[in-house]
């Protein structure tokens, strides 16, 4: 467990410096450069990255297991993931009524992911994977959609193309990592019969 903690602090933790220490980011940018602290962000990021997922694997085999969770837990998270890949799409389009709508799909999209596998995964190493990117993943949101509120931030008029091209790209990659690449990568078939 000690070493998915690591990675989640590296992980996490990198990712709250521009919502809860803007004024930290901007003295590094001052003192290393953009582009030298982008490429410092990124390798933290990266290497928190890799360590979440290396300490989740390990983590899985000693989990206490807190409860069972009901079937239904599993249809309803699958549905959710699927929204969530959606609002992944949609963070990277230019218009979109859902990026109007809501502002900041990609958290969106990480909230909907945390929770359904917090609904469908019952042990300790899931609680402390999954919560920790909710809790992060909300707190990020709130702090962003008061920023955006300040600053006056409005997003661009939406054009109904790109949600549904967003819609395509997010189910097909919903169907390929569910189907092909949960199971290689994440050691579970979500689907299994």
């Amino acid at each position: 467990m000690a070493l998915l903690l690591v990675g989640l602090f590296l992980f996490i933790g990198v990712h709250c410096i521009r919502p809860f220490a803007p004024d930290l980011r901007e003295s590094m940018i001052e003192q290393l450069g953009a582009r030298n602290w982008k490429l410092l962000y990124s390798a933290v990021a990266i290497v928190g990255l890799l360590t979440t997922i290396m300490g989740y694997g390990y983590a899985r085999y000693s989990a206490v297991w807190l409860w069972t969770p009901p079937v239904w837990s599993r249809h309803v998270a699958a549905l959710l993931i699927l929204v969530a890949f959606i609002y992944l799409a949609v963070a990277k389009m230019p218009y979109s009524k859902m990026k109007q709508m809501g502002g900041h799909p990609m958290l969106i999209g990480v909230k909907l992911w945390a929770f359904a596998h917090l609904i469908s995964n019952g042990s300790s190493a899931d609680v402390v994977l999954f919560g920790a990117f909710l809790a992060w993943a909300v707190a990020d949101y709130a702090i962003s959609k008061r920023r955006d509120r300040e600053a006056g931030v409005t997003y661009e008029a939406p054009n109904m193309k790109y949600d549904l091209i967003a819609v395509v790209i997010g189910t097909v990659a919903f169907a390929l990592f569910a189907f092909y690449l949960h199971p290689i990568l994440i050691g579970v078939a979500p689907f299994a019969i």
